[in-house]
């Protein structure tokens, strides 16, 4: 199976999304070591009296770049760096955690319903065997050469066999709904 199946189990898709938060902020810590740079400007009217209000002597501005750039603390933006990697490093670990449970659903998931495949084609076998010879014992009595009971045996026997076949059928159906889960769903094609 593809493992971009996998992709859309809810649980990877959040230990991704985690992931890519924790690197998002191990950038972000790293950025802060670098100048800022930012462009203000300011417009208004001052005036001392209300009648030079809005008179072109009442008009100010201001424009100016500044710029920030926090050299003496380099030491604790440097720590910070270093507990974003960390928190980027405990979220890998999350998501490999996350991947690997998920194939380890997914290999569960796929061998019960092999082998439970397997049982459902012999007891399918069984019955077959079964219902064959519930016939004979029928034409043995019929032929007066066995009693009826030998019949009923055969017959008790069939229809157990036919029970254990109709189990595994559910079960059989069980595996494969628990596998379509540990894919993360159906098969749905955008």
């Amino acid at each position: 199976l593809p493992s971009d199946l996998l992709r859309r189990r809810s649980d990877i898709r959040f230990a991704e999304r985690q992931l890519a938060a924790a690197t998002a902020q191990v950038g972000s810590a790293m950025a802060d070591l670098f100048p800022k740079f930012f462009l203000t400007g300011v417009a208004g009217l001052q005036s001392i009296s209300a009648s030079d209000w809005f008179t072109g002597r009442s008009r100010y501005w201001s424009v100016g770049p500044t710029i920030s750039w926090p050299i003496f603390d380099a030491g604790r933006i440097r720590a910070n760096i270093e507990i974003r990697n960390a928190q980027q490093e405990q979220a890998l670990n999350q998501y490999e955690k996350a991947v690997l449970a998920a194939l380890g659903d997914v290999e569960k998931s796929l061998v019960s319903y092999s082998r439970e495949q397997t049982r459902q084609r012999s007891l399918a076998d069984a019955v077959a065997a079964n219902r064959r010879a519930v016939e004979m014992a029928n034409e043995l009595y019929v032929r007066g050469l066995n009693d009826f009971l030998n019949v009923l045996d055969t017959q008790r026997s069939l229809y157990a066999a036919e029970n254990d076949l109709a189990q595994s059928e559910a079960t059989m159906a069980a595996n494969l709904v628990a596998l379509y889960k540990a894919l993360g769903g159906g098969w749905e094609t955008n």
